[in-house]
């Protein structure tokens, strides 16, 4: 073994140095942003929006990541505190929290005595028992429904690419939202405490506009939410303006066409439906999705297949070289692109035209994407006296739930229950009453009722399958859902960027989880690249040989 040279050792203790130098600015960095946050929902001063909070942050972290020792830190967050002014004694304000409520409570870092002294510690707790009770400034509730709305932010128009501190204020504003009022936090697969602290150098040290922007990306997948929705110009130029003139569908790592946004295209390079791509420029479709997955905010990995749509074959030519599948024979193409203004793109509810139908064997069919609200009358008297109704939910419903559960059941039916955020104590949430769907009704649907759903089923179509669930006859044929429940929340960030979170927490009666999980089918069915090539809809086959069976 050849001996360490004085030049290595150097460069061993410089790089070593470095490290230890970074990792201490990430997890100061990262407790001026707990503090911070815990301040802003906690200290009535600062819930009242009595002071300018975000530039008490842009001044603090600069000051803080300055500090050398615990001391000095610790001096510095007391110091700060005491400024506050004094907190009234709340005689309301309970610490524990009673066992039958969700919540995301995690307090546990306010008796940090590895870096927090026993009088900062002290005061830490004292705002938490004596915290903000009522109105608070930064965050409010929608009446009847109970989301969080975050109306004072400020916005910050023109900075798209800002300064490091108005950088880590982002970071810091999402992150403390989702802390705090996402009710879904205990159910993301990376623990928010080290996504926090992943976070900070990429927020801090980010070099241009485009790399800011992906990490904004980034952060709000990690909570693994199929709301969870982020894009910018620099986002979308990163992926590329220019489309494949097709649709497609991600099955057993291939991307499969399933139809055309562009035909004369489609038809200029002799792209059919059922041909299966392998590769994008020279890179399989697995690792493709593997590397953008972090990208995609999304409940489960139905999703994160589904939103790829924007991903796989995009880019900046106008041209792009595939590997396909074609009747056994594996071949190369370049496929042409085009942009998005002329690509007529059209979601799955606008290719399936038929709203209601009475097929062969007397089986109903309504689709829920195309059905109004004054079209339920007539289309249900078209299928009244049908032996099944199926009723196709892989789309987004228009709020015609109720008038469906109401011909479907024999009486009132609880279907869903809440959680809602409790801003008199972030981070805790208290289940609401039982909602209901359905009536009395001695006329109701006595014929058998089929669900159809998949990945698109999301948001309020899963809402409407829960009530749709309660009919007395009901079967769930398809694939997972999208696991995204409940009114979402607006989240605004630095640069009038806009992002969600799904804002208040859906559980069935009994409270069973339907967040991330989805509505879960009796009969389980995904299309196949043989289903798909002879132009079958195989989850509607499945549904139609259920009827037939009895």
């Amino acid at each position: 073994m050849k001996p360490f040279t004085t030049l290595t050792i150097l460069v061993f203790y410089f790089f070593a140095n470095t490290a230890v130098a970074n990792n201490k600015d990430t997890e100061q960095t990262a407790t001026f942003i707990k503090i911070w946050g815990f301040l802003k929902y906690y200290h009535p001063t600062i819930a009242k929006g009595k002071i300018d909070w975000d530039e008490a942050f842009r001044t603090g972290i600069k000051a803080v990541r300055l500090l050398e020792s615990k001391e000095e830190v610790n001096n510095y967050y007391k110091n700060w505190i005491i400024k506050l002014g004094k907190i009234e004694r709340c005689q309301s304000c309970q610490v524990e929290v009673d066992s039958n409520r969700k919540y995301n409570l995690n307090m546990g870092w306010l008796k940090d005595s590895v870096n927090f002294d026993k009088e900062l510690i002290i005061q830490l707790i004292y705002i938490q028992k004596n915290r903000n009770q009522g109105q608070n400034y930064y965050v409010s509730q929608v009446k009847g429904v109970g989301n969080t709305e975050f109306k004072n932010e400020k916005v910050y128009r023109d900075s798209i690419y800002p300064s490091p501190e108005l950088r880590l204020l982002t970071l810091a504003r999402y992150w403390n939202i989702v802390e705090y009022f996402y009710p879904y936090r205990y159910k993301t697969d990376q623990n928010w405490e080290t996504v926090l602290t992943e976070m900070v150098p990429k927020f801090a040290t980010a070099p241009d506009t485009t790399t800011y922007h992906l990490a904004i990306l980034e952060l709000t997948a990690k909570v693994d939410d199929s709301h969870a929705k982020f894009s910018t110009r620099n986002t979308n130029k990163y992926f590329g303006f220019k489309w494949a003139p097709f649709s497609f569908k991600i099955i057993d790592n291939k991307a499969v066409v399933t139809g055309f946004y562009n035909d004369s295209l489609s038809v200029k390079d002799d792209v059919r439906i059922g041909d299966v791509f392998l590769k994008v420029n020279g890179m399989p479709i697995a690792a493709i999705l593997k590397e953008n997955s972090r990208y995609i905010g999304a409940s489960n990995e139905a999703v994160k297949k589904r939103d790829m749509h924007n991903i796989l074959f995009n880019g900046k030519s106008e041209t792009v070289e595939t590997e396909f599948e074609r009747n056994g024979v594996v071949s190369k193409k370049r496929i042409s692109r085009i942009g998005y203004d002329k690509l007529n793109y059209k979601s799955n509810s606008d290719i399936i035209k038929d709203c209601v139908k009475v097929f062969e064997g007397n089986v109903g069919y309504i689709n829920l994407g195309n059905l109004q609200q004054n079209q339920v009358k007539s289309a249900l008297a078209a299928v009244k006296n049908t032996k099944a109704i199926i009723f196709d939910i892989r789309n987004y419903p228009n709020q015609t739930m109720y008038l469906l559960a109401d011909f479907l059941n024999d009486d009132r039916k609880a279907f869903v229950k809440a959680t809602v955020p409790d801003i008199n104590y972030p981070g805790t949430f208290n289940f609401s009453k039982e909602i209901y769907c359905g009536r009395k009704n001695l006329n109701y649907y006595s014929g058998k009722v089929i669900l159809l759903c998949n990945e698109t089923t999301q948001s309020h179509a899963e809402f409407t399958m829960m009530a749709l669930q309660t009919a007395p006859n009901v079967t769930i044929v398809g694939s997972q859902t999208s696991g995204a429940d409940g009114n979402v929340s607006l989240i605004t960030l630095p640069g009038a960027f806009k992002t969600w979170i799904t804002g208040i927490g859906i559980y069935y009666p009994n409270e069973r989880e339907t967040q991330r999980i989805g509505i879960i089918p009796d009969v389980i069915v995904r299309p196949t690249i043989a289903g798909i090539r002879l132009r079958k809809d195989e989850v509607m086959e499945k549904a139609m040989e259920i009827v037939t069976k009895n």
